[in-house]
Parts: C-alpha cells; sequence; structure tokens
C-alpha cells in the first residue's frame, strides 16, 4: 500500500495522477492531487482531486454521480506522479465524453468506425463482469471451442450471402462476425490494435 509520504508533491504541494480505465486501460484524465485528497481517496477507495483553478478539493462524481472506484494506484520511480486505475461509473469528462483525451485520441476514429472502439470495451467489461443472461458472457463460459465454431459459422454465412447477392442479409453477417471475430481477440489476449498495426504495417510495404 502506496502511503502519502512516500510521495514527491511539488512546490505547490501536488502530485499529478493519470486516471486510467482498469479493463479497457484507456487514459481518461489527468488530474492533480495534494495530500489530503490522496488521502481521501484511500479512505474512501474513490478518486479525490485538488482543483488548481478553484483552490480546493473535489471528488469526482459529487455533483455527476460519475464516480471512479479505485482498483489499483501506481507510482512512478521518482515518487512524483501516479497512475490510478479505476472502475468508472459514468464519463470521466465534464462534456460527457469517457475521456478528457476522446477528442485528440480518436480523430482517426471518427464516424462509424468509434464503434470498433466501443465494441471491444464493452466486450472487455463483460469479460470481467460477467453478467448473467449476457450473450457475450454465455460465449466466455463456453469457452474456445464455442467462439471459435461461432465464428466459423458466422464466416460460412457470410460467404453464403455473398454468394446469394443478398446485400441486407450480407450486412447483418458481417456485423455478426466482427462481434464474434472481437470476443475471440479477447479470449486471446489480442487488442485489436494490434491487428490494426499489422494491416498499417502490410501497408506501408506495399
Amino acid at each position: 500500500m502506496i502511503t502519502v509520504d512516500e510521495l514527491n508533491f511539488n512546490e505547490a504541494g501536488l502530485i499529478p495522477a493519470i486516471i486510467q480505465d482498469e479493463i479497457t486501460k484507456e487514459v481518461l484524465t489527468l488530474a492533480y492531487m495534494n495530500k489530503e485528497s490522496f488521502e481521501k481517496t484511500l479512505e474512501t477507495k474513490e478518486t479525490w482531486f485538488f482543483s488548481r483553478s478553484r483552490g480546493e478539493l473535489w471528488h469526482k462524481g459529487a455533483t455527476s454521480g460519475n464516480v471512479q472506484y479505485v482498483k489499483e494506484i501506481r507510482l512512478d520511480c521518482d515518487h512524483d506522479a501516479l497512475v490510478i486505475l479505476v472502475e468508472p461509473t459514468g464519463p470521466a469528462c465534464h462534456q460527457g465524453n469517457d475521456s478528457c483525451f476522446s477528442s485528440m485520441q480518436k480523430i482517426a476514429d471518427r464516424g462509424h468506425f468509434a464503434i470498433l472502439s466501443e465494441l471491444e470495451a464493452t466486450i472487455a467489461r463483460r469479460y470481467v463482469e460477467m453478467p448473467e443472461e449476457a450473450y457475450t458472457t454465455y460465449l466466455f463460459d463456453k469457452g474456445i471451442d464455442k467462439i471459435l465454431k461461432k465464428v466459423g459459422e458466422e464466416a460460412a454465412e457470410v460467404i453464403i450471402a455473398a454468394k446469394n447477392r443478398d446485400l441486407e442479409e450480407l450486412r447483418w453477417e458481417v456485423a455478426d462476425l466482427i462481434y464474434h471475430l472481437f470476443v475471440l481477440l479477447k479470449e486471446q489476449s489480442l487488442p485489436f490494435a494490434e491487428v490494426l498495426n499489422e494491416l498499417r504495417k502490410r501497408h506501408e510495404r506495399s
């Protein structure tokens, strides 16, 4: 357990804290803590920060209800910066975005492609939380053989729809195949970003 005495605060008595989603690993925000807010974070297991603009403590989610439950706190080698892994209960950003960095991080994913990031994050949460009666939970519970069977079935149905020139059916089956592929990637602990990197490398070689 990290204690306040281990922290190297700056001349203003603050230490930067990077807040990260425990499951998706997305960086949610960068905030600052003083000794009191750090101790309150340890005590309540919810994030507390020090507002430099208002000059006061603030409890994340106190007004919005979007609290962040602390799961792990990491201290860097110089003891002057923190990474806090949390379980968010709502958007981290006051503008209603999941992350304060969303507008910069996802420029390349604007429009239709943003759903892929959302799908991956949702499946990651299902993998950890395993909610009852969720289809994704059923797949993870049945294991790799069931997941592979579904990927094979959906791939075959894509082929049939394409062979029949049925665009409506093809659209439906491709969506099913993509979903099941994302479930497979999670089961194999392979981030979708690594698949995109492979495509990028191939494109650069060509």
